[in-house]
């Protein structure tokens, strides 16, 4: 790691290890429930294992590298993303076939998605860089772009990941210069096909009925953020202590998923809620620092998507636990459950410092 930014190096460990700390201590719920909490651990553990070879690797790969190979990373994505939906490869969970499982292990292929994107993202508008404030040019093949994986995450029913990855893009697309109006008009088109998805797909209008009146069906769909609320309340200012929560314990569902921020909150109390809160704010803050002196816009723009893409999932987490926004699926980053999304989060802060050294070679030539 010689050479790159360590203020993001060292923010990055204290993510990953403090989310291992409060994974674990909500997993106690598994163990009181004696249920598969040794796979659960053991997945977590290699999600780890591989998050840290991978940010190792990709520290010392060039990022140019990932700009050469960008058409065939998105490719490659796609054809993994499309696998499932073949039967008796795809796992069906929630009613939503998103995994695939290899003997008792599970693979989220929409994880390797989003980094794709970004990737083939950033390549593209770098080629394309005076091309993006046309609208012929620029916003026509980028919604061709976003379109398709519109539709991949459409048909396997993600939507809170549909919309984190276009989140992501018109994000990056605005760091690179489109107009205004082309903006609004790609959030316009945007909220059309979120419409279409909220008539079309019960489970998502319902979740924004229950956002709109939590205590309607307290029992029923709006159990979750009633517990998360009582679990975050409870905790006070100071926490009740380290493993002391009450409400991971038959009251949150998925204590090691969606609701580990309630977890924590309970645990922590208000000021370590807002703490993890801030080292996420420094983290992108410093990814930001990062990306300013990137040696080009590739480099510039896949920083600042990977960024934002921790960004929006951690928030979208937090924020949906909070009853800020409707519930969300996305997993709080190096702390939930889902080894996938853990071991390509942390190979991705790899992609990150090499492009933090290579804007400190730029400055010693």
């Amino acid at each position: 790691m010689n050479g790159a930014d360590k203020p993001f190096l060292y923010t990055v460990i204290l993510l990953v290890a403090g989310g291992f700390l409060m994974f674990y201590s909500a997993s106690l719920s598994l163990f009181a429930k004696d249920t598969s909490t040794n796979s659960t651990l053991i997945m977590q553990g290699l999600g780890l294992l591989f998050g840290f070879m991978g940010m190792f690797a990709a520290n010392k790969v060039p990022y140019t590298f990932w700009k050469k190979f960008s058409f065939f990373i998105l490719v490659g994505a796609v054809v993994i993303n499309l696998i499932i939906l073949v039967p008796g490869i795809g796992m069906e969970h929630g009613g939503a076939i998103r995994w695939i499982q290899i003997k008792n292990f599970t693979f989220q292929p929409s994880e390797l998605l989003k980094i794709a994107y970004i990737i083939y993202l950033a390549a593209w508008i770098s080629k394309a860089r005076d091309k993006i404030e046309n609208l012929k040019e620029g916003v026509i093949p980028f919604l061709v772009i976003s379109s398709m994986v519109a539709i991949l995450m459409y048909i396997q029913k993600d939507t809170d990941t549909m919309a984190v990855i276009l989140g992501t893009g018109v994000v990056m697309v605005f760091c690179a210069g489109m107009k205004w109006r082309h903006l609004l008009l790609l959030l316009g088109i945007g909220a059309l096909f979120l419409g279409g998805i909220l008539i079309t797909r019960p489970y998502a209008l319902q979740r924004v009925t229950t956002f709109i009146n939590p205590t309607k069906d307290s029992q029923g769909a709006a159990y979750q953020i009633q517990q998360s609320l009582i679990a975050i309340g409870s905790g006070g200012a100071f926490g009740k202590g380290l493993g002391q929560s009450v409400q991971k314990f038959n009251y949150l569902p998925e204590p090691t998923g969606d609701s580990i921020f309630a977890v924590a909150g309970e645990e922590f109390g208000f000021l370590g809620a807002i703490l993890l809160v801030l080292t996420y704010l420094f983290l992108v803050i410093r990814g930001f620092k990062i990306a300013t002196k990137a040696p080009d816009s590739f480099g510039r723009l896949i920083v600042v998507g990977i960024v934002i893409l921790v960004a929006v999932e951690s928030y979208m987490n937090m924020s949906a636990m909070l009853g800020i926004i409707p519930l969300s699926g996305m997993p709080l980053l190096f702390v939930s459950h889902g080894g996938t999304a853990l071991a390509i989060a942390i190979a991705e802060m790899g992609i990150v410092l090499n492009v933090s050294k290579a804007k400190q070679r730029r400055t010693k030539i």
